[in-house]
């Protein structure tokens, strides 16, 4: 029998646990509506992942000073496996199981910044579509010029375990020592399935295999694979970097290997004759703090903001408040999509648009999708504009103008009103020109 992760159910919860499991198990629908037990809920919401990709920030700007294309390739693909502890094991280490987010609410958004000695990177993830649900970010530092931004929903399901399949794609862009000229990563996202759901203490292993592949012909691929019954251990990969043309997944130039939550080797060549490079401890990388504003200054459509109460309600295992702070934002957003259907409206966005195919960026970024499809993911919903309500990319035009409130809805859009009692759903306003959402 495998080693189980993390905490057991608690006793007092073993009976809602055995429920939830069985609600699943029967579930037919996305299972992101369903609500676990309080022991299992997070306080956090899911615009907040985001924030996961460039916590190792010095990482993140490493490739920006690097002249040789195939070991900037190699530094990429270090900055990413180093991102896989923080983005689906973090959780689990910190609070003993992986535990269910939030689902976010059209138009929410996280704001931050990481500052430390690589000068100021800058976060902001927007909830940019409801149903499909879809979450698009960008992270920014201007000093060395480097941008990752992408979006992605997840559609999840039930079969023997919950299956989780991630749909979108991320895009690092950045400028090498001296050039002017742009490269660009693209980076797939794996699918990935929730282990130990019996034992009530959930924790995330990855699936399949994603690549990251760049303007400049260098290709990763990350091959994971997790414990079996007999033998294996939990977050294992093995990953191969080549040039397109020059080399191929069973020829690289560098190679690397071990658990994305442990320890992996970097390596030059592959097989018997590879030649150690570094062995890399993701748990030994210094994380920069990601600085928010207090909830007080945020605007009511900030994350923490306007789920202050739920999370509260959450931490103090109180499930009759949390159902009824979480149903009142639920039930305002239900009446503004349907009066926004009602009055032909579409929602606003604050800080991204629907990605413009005549653009240059665009059409070198369908270039690298083709590349993508030929590596065998002709399967693979990186780009499928009927799924994740569109082709997301960072609008700075609009950032420029963004300003406080972001939406005139302000507390109705959250059911709520200024003083924190619930506001009548009647009262959302009519004349107001933002809107759709899904």
């Amino acid at each position: 029998m495998p080693e189980v992760e993390g905490a057991a159910v608690p006793i007092q919860a073993k009976s809602s646990w055995s429920s939830f499991l069985k609600s699943i198990a029967s579930f037919n629908g996305d299972l992101s509506s369903l609500t676990a037990p309080a022991f299992i809920l997070s306080t956090q919401s899911l615009v907040e992942f985001s924030a996961y990709w460039a916590e190792n920030t010095a990482l993140f700007v490493a490739p920006t000073q690097e002249k040789d294309p195939a070991k900037r390739a190699l530094l990429v693909l270090k900055w990413l496996l180093n991102t896989l502890k923080q983005q689906y094991y973090s959780r689990s280490e910190k609070l003993g199981s992986e535990k269910k987010p939030l689902n976010p609410f059209l138009g929410e958004l996280f704001l931050g910044q990481w500052e430390d000695e690589f000068g100021v990177t800058r976060l902001v993830s927007e909830q940019v579509s409801h149903h499909p649900p879809v979450t698009a970010y960008s992270i920014t530092n201007d000093k060395y010029r480097i941008r990752l931004q992408g979006y992605n929903g997840q559609k999840a399901s039930f079969s023997r375990t919950i299956n989780v399949k991630q749909i979108g794609h991320a895009l690092l862009t950045i400028y090498p020592p001296g050039s002017d000229k742009k490269e660009t990563y693209l980076i797939t996202l794996p699918p990935l399935h929730i282990e130990s759901l019996i034992y009530g203490a959930p924790f995330v292993e990855l699936s399949k295999f994603i690549h990251i592949i760049s303007s400049s012909g260098y290709i990763s691929k990350i091959d994971f694979s997790g414990r079996g019954w007999v033998s294996g251990k939990k977050n294992s990969f093995t990953a191969s970097l080549w040039k397109l043309g020059e080399g191929s997944e069973k020829n690289p130039l560098y190679s690397a290997d071990g658990q994305w939550s442990d320890a992996f080797t970097l390596k030059e060549g592959e097989g018997k004759k590879a030649k150690a490079i570094e062995t890399v401890k993701p748990s030994d990388v210094k994380l920069s703090k990601l600085n928010v504003a207090p909830v007080e200054e945020q605007d009511v459509f900030e994350s923490r903001r306007a789920w202050r109460i739920v999370a509260r309600s959450i931490e103090k295992g109180d499930m009759d408040a949390t159902a009824h702070y979480k149903s009142r934002i639920e039930n305002a957003q239900r009446v503004l999509r349907k009066k926004e259907q009602e009055e032909n409206r579409e929602w606003k966005r604050v800080f991204f648009s629907q990605a413009n195919s005549s653009d240059e960026d665009e059409k070198a970024f369908q270039d690298l999708v083709k590349v993508a499809t030929n590596l065998g993911t002709n399967s693979w919903d990186g780009v499928a504009p009927d799924k994740t309500a569109g082709v997301w990319r960072y609008d700075d035009q609009k950032a420029t103008g963004a300003k406080k409130p972001f939406h005139e809805e302000g507390l109705l859009a959250l059911g709520e009103n200024p003083d924190g009692t619930s506001a009548p759903v009647s009262r959302v306003p009519t004349n107001q020109s933002s809107q759709v959402g899904g």
